[in-house]
């Protein structure tokens, strides 16, 4: 924190009563691109995040610098908030829009954040944007539960940037615990946190290994809002087949079709749209497998999950930038990964891995002479970094 404290001086002075906050990223080992047609996922925080250092402003003037991103982004939680200005600052005007909603602000904040790793696919957008209500939280004492939390920063994402995303990423952000998987049905809110081994608990026996590709990305500009079109369309499409009284697409979800229905369909749905549902009721049942195989203390079986479910990414989810896959072949010919996968969206980005401690420097030796064979472009902005599970973002 003491580089925050040195550019909180530096951009606004002293400053009083000022509180400190870590919002950590997140990986989702199991359940990817099914939370927003309200599947079942899994999930971790880890120990990289965003650092928040800030004080309360008392005119209701936002004041935010970043040391990752360029500009002072300023606006004042009073007043409406004004349209996207595509730069970083969205997110913290979303979480005001979102809060405006249902409340009047009148404390602004002023502070710093940084981000400990590159952007691509651990999620920064939800670590920002949970971390940010929760400062707005705190100088206004609103009083917010985690579950509010979580539906502030999601409505955020979804209604004011635009991206139509689920509630995996605000989860894991706020509800996960260090030594615990979380696992949640993202159609009915509930979740639990089960230790590794159930209820026989066992020290986690691997650490998250992050692999970033050195391309970065945005999904508001890649097909990530296409994918979630297509998958409504596919459940639109089978409860047509099976003469169900359709709502709006735009309130239509595969969760709403049982996998039956799939089966009794799939052959008569294009092939795209076919490979969508495919993957939603595969991976939903690669989650209960993941589930079951963590509470019996089985580390490889959960990594082999965390593969197939990779493997379902590629093919029927058709995502995963020629980089990504690079990564996750060497991945699959590397002793001590026990499984690992795209993380994020799947476009560009980074992949995530479950390793064995005992072997990171052989891990990060292969995998990084392995890449730059093909990629050598990318030397200078290729990272590998070895990360811990974590509880969700708090005050420090």
């Amino acid at each position: 924190m003491t580089e925050l404290y040195t550019a909180y001086r530096t951009f606004f002075g002293k400053g009083d009563a000022l509180y400190e906050l870590f919002s950590p990223y997140r990986i989702c080992p199991l359940g990817a691109h099914v939370d927003h047609q309200h599947g079942l996922v899994t999930g971790f925080a880890f120990d990289s995040g965003i650092e928040f250092l800030f004080s309360a402003t008392e005119s209701g003037k936002v004041e935010m610098a970043s040391l990752s991103f360029e500009g002072l982004m300023t606006f004042n939680v009073q007043r409406p908030v004004d349209e996207r200005q595509g730069n970083w600052g969205d997110y913290l005007r979303g979480a005001v829009w979102a809060l405006q909603q249902d409340f009047r602000l009148k404390r602004g904040v002023r502070g710093i954040v940084r981000g400990s790793m590159p952007i691509g696919g651990l999620s920064s957008s939800a670590a920002l944007l949970c971390g940010f209500v929760m400062a707005l939280d705190k100088v206004n004492g609103l009083g917010l539960t985690q579950t509010q939390v979580i539906e502030y920063a999601s409505r955020a994402e979804r209604n004011y940037v635009g991206l139509n995303n689920g509630i995996l990423d605000q989860a894991c952000v706020v509800l996960c615990e260090a030594d615990k998987l979380l696992y949640l049905d993202t159609h009915t809110g509930d979740h639990r946190l089960i230790p590794f081994g159930g209820k026989n608990p066992k020290p986690l026996p691997f650490k998250l290994g992050i692999f970033f590709s050195g391309v970065t990305r945005k999904l508001t500009g890649t097909d990530y809002n296409l994918r979630v079109a297509e998958c409504k369309t596919a459940a639109w499409m089978m409860q047509a087949y099976e003469d169900v009284p359709l709502k709006e697409l735009a309130d239509t979800r595969l969760r709403d079709v049982e996998e039956e229905a799939f089966e009794r369909n799939e052959g008569r749905m294009p092939k795209r749209f076919a490979r969508r549902a495919r993957h939603f009721y595969s991976e939903c049942d690669r989650v209960k497998a993941g589930v079951k195989a963590w509470e019996d203390g089985d580390i490889e079986a959960f990594g082999r999950l965390v593969f197939e479910s990779c493997e379902s990414s590629m093919n029927n989810y058709e995502c995963g930038s020629p980089e990504l896959i690079e990564i996750y072949r060497i991945m699959r010919e590397t002793d001590g990964i026990y499984g690992g996968r795209f993380s994020g969206a799947g476009f560009k980005g980074a992949c995530i891995a479950l390793v064995d401690p005992a072997k990171e420097d052989v891990i990060r030796e292969k995998v990084t002479a392995g890449y730059l064979a093909r990629y050598p472009q990318y030397a200078d902005s290729f990272r590998i970094f070895f990360c811990n599970p974590t509880n969700g973002v708090d005050f420090l």
